[in-house]
């Protein structure tokens, strides 16, 4: 088997409401979508969803190395063979692993199909049966962010990542006012997307925070401060998650030798995909630091590729993956059992695409043939 068509299709999925984090507010989601035909007449679908803020991609640059670059290397090359692919890509370009990514995933959907497995089969097998959905609390004020806690918690969802890192001062109050409302019947995990810069600064809204237990705090310094990391892990006994200042092996090697975090958000986007995203789990694994699977807001593709990685691994813990219920319009089907997803047993990614709504969401795309 050899693939022998390389599609890349630029997409804008509509959100239901906008996204709002630290650093940006997103009223649509640029995706890159990768669609492998080979010569047994299989495809395979594969996602790239870029932030210029974690890894220095963007939607534009992610399409034209896609096109310019990665392609043509990948175009003739069997689709099982993972390890030699990403050899590949990493010999012709450094980094740009959301664009690897996309090649990545679509090569374990199609190899599912060919084998007729699921795509988690090829990961060592399933080891999780379900995993609750945690909903993303986009930042707003502490009203309405508790508001909206609440009548999540009345559907039937017992976590909250709340997204902060605007102000330090207000962060403590919509943290708060999240937390007076729903209880300790819900578990809180408090998103800082780097906001609150330094070790310090945590430290202080912490101390402030005496009273409210999180189940964990996620990324409050910035990125390359893995020290800064280490500090406030020093410090408190909050449980610490490093999201932006993971993305892969040089940056686990550091947060392990300098046990700079409790827990590890491995994102397929800033790892390369499915086969680096579980050798991360395994580094994590061996360094008794528990994984989650997190997501850059990506459609039912990406996501049902992040889901199998976590369904694989025992390692990994918990998941938040929550794009396609973000969408007014998304280009497959990945079931959510709200407040819990479970996966089929169909072969690779378990999805079927919506190639209606694909073309409708289409902005531009490009074709490498051999």
């Amino acid at each position: 088997m050899k693939i022998t068509e390389i599609e890349i299709i630029a997409i804008q999925l509509p959100l239901i409401d906008p996204f709002v984090i630290s650093y940006a507010t997103y009223d649509s989601m640029p995706s890159i979508i990768v669609k492998i035909t080979t010569d047994t007449g299989l495809v395979g679908y594969g996602e790239g969803v870029a932030d210029e803020h974690v890894t220095g991609e963007s939607w534009d640059s992610t399409f034209h190395v896609l096109k310019s670059t990665l392609a043509p290397k990948i175009v003739g090359e069997n689709p099982m063979n993972v390890e030699r692919i990403h050899n590949i890509m990493n010999k012709e370009i450094f980094a740009v692993p959301t664009a690897k990514a996309a090649i990545d995933i679509a090569c374990y959907d199609v190899v599912g199909k060919a084998l007729d497995v699921p795509a988690y089969a090829l990961l060592g097998g399933r080891y999780h049966d379900k995993f609750p959905i945690t909903h993303v609390l986009s930042i707003d004020t502490c009203e309405k962010m508790a508001d909206e806690a609440v009548s999540r918690v009345e559907q039937g969802y017992r976590s909250f990542k709340m997204k902060v890192g605007t102000n330090v001062f207000e962060d403590v109050k919509r943290i708060q006012a999240v937390q007076e409302r729903v209880g300790d019947e819900s578990l809180i995990r408090v998103d800082v997307n780097q906001g609150w810069k330094s070790s310090a600064a945590t430290v202080q809204a912490l101390n402030k925070l005496n009273g409210v237990t999180l189940d964990w705090l996620e990324q409050p310094v910035a990125a390359n401060d893995i020290d800064g990391m280490a500090e406030v892990k020093a410090k408190t006994t909050t449980p610490l998650m490093i999201d932006e200042g993971l993305r892969g092996f040089p940056e686990m090697r550091e947060v392990i030798a300098k046990r700079a975090a409790d827990k590890v958000n491995i994102k397929l986007m800033k790892c390369g995909g499915i086969y680096p995203a579980t050798k991360l789990a395994h580094m994590a694994e061996m360094a008794g630091i528990d994984c989650q699977i997190g997501s850059m807001v990506e459609s039912s593709i990406g996501s049902a590729a992040g889901f199998h990685v976590a369904f694989s691994k025992k390692v990994i813990t918990s998941v938040e993956l929550t794009g396609p219920l973000k969408f007014a319009k998304d280009v497959g089907n990945l079931k959510y059992d709200v407040p819990f997803i479970q996966l089929n047993e169909k072969p690779g990614l378990g999805i079927d695409i919506d190639k209606q709504t694909l073309d409708e969401l289409t902005v531009h795309s490009e074709k490498i043939t051999l």
